[in-house]
């Protein structure tokens, strides 16, 4: 028996799912473990954990506490940089095919069209973990087939950092097939063009629960002002709107950032027409915290950042 643990993130884990179609390949039954079920300490066997963010500590320590003590063979990102499924086996693991059946509520389909970046941001590991961007698959490759909905969530960290000719033909794939596809891990808007704004203008672009025309991005360092505003202006000349922008600000991360920094970057997006959401660097900082739920809620539209923070006594 072999049973997997999710610690953390919404999407379904691809690498769990990878591991789940090798075990069955081998003959191995395979079961989602539940926290504090009876069942794993009543069935012997291997447990499997995988684990994207580094915070996500507790939560693991909360799943060792439930399992069978020291049992569980942590992986993923969070645990350590240079971890990987040829932990478990050495095959090429691009090639397995995701068992979608241990998350029976997804539809859609899952998976990169490229790894790497071409970027080297200190507070990313994917140079590190991946290397340059390299192609891995198509679109019809990741697409689960009839009768599953032409709906694509890409987990990819550098689209356009792949071979010119491998983009432009997955994009062609998208236009083609008609898919519906999320960008879920951000389109770098300091490196967009005007090639690659049209590319992203012809295609049906969504957010991951293909709900709205949605496109993720981020402008995490002040720095980048003129670089980032530029990209920004590229798309909405090649047709994407900037209210189709939700841009990702990682904030209390840059040393010596003040407030007023923060708080300048956001007030540039709102002018800009994009949806800003802060992402907190120390989830300790509560007044950052606070920041944060005011304007990914929305509030920022209706009440002050400064009628909203005074009567709250955490700050």
């Amino acid at each position: 028996m072999k049973y997997l643990v999710q610690a953390d993130g919404k999407l379904p884990n691809l690498a769990l799912m990878r591991l789940s179609s090798f075990f069955k390949e081998q003959g191995e039954a395979v079961m989602w473990a539940e926290p504090r079920s009876r069942m794993l300490s009543d069935v012997p066997g291997e447990v499997f954990g995988s684990s994207i963010f580094e915070f996500s500590s507790k939560a693991r320590n909360n799943w060792d506490a439930w399992v069978w003590p020291d049992r569980i063979k942590w992986g993923g990102t969070g645990v350590r940089v240079s971890s990987s499924l040829s932990e478990v086996a050495d095959i090429q693991w691009e090639d397995v095919k995701p068992d979608y059946s241990i998350y029976p509520w997804f539809k859609h389909s899952i998976g990169f069209t490229q790894r790497g970046c071409r970027l080297s941001c200190k507070f990313c590991v994917v140079p590190e973990k991946e290397g340059r961007p390299v192609s891995v698959a198509t679109i019809e490759e990741i697409w689960r087939g009839d009768p599953h909905p032409r709906t694509v969530i890409l987990l990819d960290n550098d689209f356009f950092g792949q071979p010119r000719e491998s983009w432009k033909a997955r994009i062609n794939e998208m236009r083609e097939g008609g898919f519906r596809v999320s960008f879920s891990q951000g389109i770098n808007v300091r490196q967009i063009t005007e090639e690659t704004a049209r590319a992203l203008a012809s295609i049906q672009y969504r957010d991951n629960e293909f709900k709205e025309r949605i496109l993720y991005t981020a402008w995490d360092n002040l720095g980048d002002e003129s670089t980032f505003k530029k990209g920004v202006e590229i798309l909405r000349q090649a047709g994407v709107p900037p209210k189709h922008l939700r841009v990702y600000m990682l904030i209390g991360y840059a040393k010596g950032e003040t407030f007023e920094q923060i708080k300048y970057r956001f007030d540039e997006l709102v002018s800009l027409g994009c949806e800003p959401y802060p992402m907190v660097y120390d989830q300790t900082q509560k007044y950052l915290k606070a920041f944060q739920r005011w304007a990914i809620t929305g509030l920022y539209r209706a009440v002050k950042w400064e009628d909203y923070r005074d009567p709250r006594k955490e700050l």
